[in-house]
């Protein structure tokens, strides 16, 4: 409930901060000054929000405006032992070591729900625009970098999308090609579990 309050106000916050640059730009008696570029407004919300939050990097849930190379993008982070990574693209959290187990839609998403990755709950079965988000086109398959994650199959891996059309499919990643297509949730993918905020109708 805390994260869940943190979270609403660091978006309140965050609004009215672009508001306030905005008018600071624009209001009459400052017409002389010149007004904030985009670059230096979002430069104020990333200071904010990291002094709000305290997250690392100026990293967090509420941006995806970065397009940083593989050896910048990933960071394992030491304060979940190790054993989860930080995509500074989106400000997900990856396990370091997705599970080398295949399960059906409906298994993989009661792993995650219930999973403990460095001593922390909260995690999930990532969108498919997440799980693609971890694709970096410039590397060989599976398309991460071996010096942020480990133990990555070359194959499906489930999203907890599912086709609008055919509801008894959902859209896995595949990982050997880059390539999405729909699959039965009967039929047994591995799972890669996330941690950050997300809509609650992916279930």
């Amino acid at each position: 409930m805390r994260s869940r309050r943190m979270r609403w106000l660091t978006r309140i916050l965050a609004r009215l901060l672009i508001w306030g640059l905005l008018l600071a730009g624009s209001g009459p008696g400052v017409a002389s000054a010149a007004s904030p570029t985009t670059e230096e407004i979002l430069a104020k919300v990333d200071q904010v929000l990291t002094t709000i939050g305290g997250i690392q990097d100026g990293n967090h849930t509420l941006r995806w405006d970065q397009n940083l190379l593989a050896a910048q993008r990933f960071v394992i982070l030491p304060a979940f032992n190790n054993e989860a990574v930080i995509g500074k693209n989106t400000g997900l959290v990856w396990e370091q070591a997705p599970d080398a187990t295949a399960r059906p839609w409906a298994a993989a998403t009661s792993y995650c729900v219930n999973k403990n990755v460095g001593g922390t709950r909260g995690w999930r079965v990532p969108s498919v625009a997440e799980l693609t988000s971890l694709i970096d086109p410039s590397l060989p398959a599976p398309f991460v970098p071996a010096t942020a994650f480990t133990g990555l199959q070359s194959s499906l891996y489930w999203s907890a999308t599912s086709s609008a059309d055919i509801p008894n499919r959902a859209w896995p990643v595949f990982f050997s090609v880059g390539d999405v297509n729909p699959s039965l949730k009967a039929s047994s993918h591995y799972v890669w579990c996330v941690r950050g905020g997300m809509n609650a109708d992916q279930y």
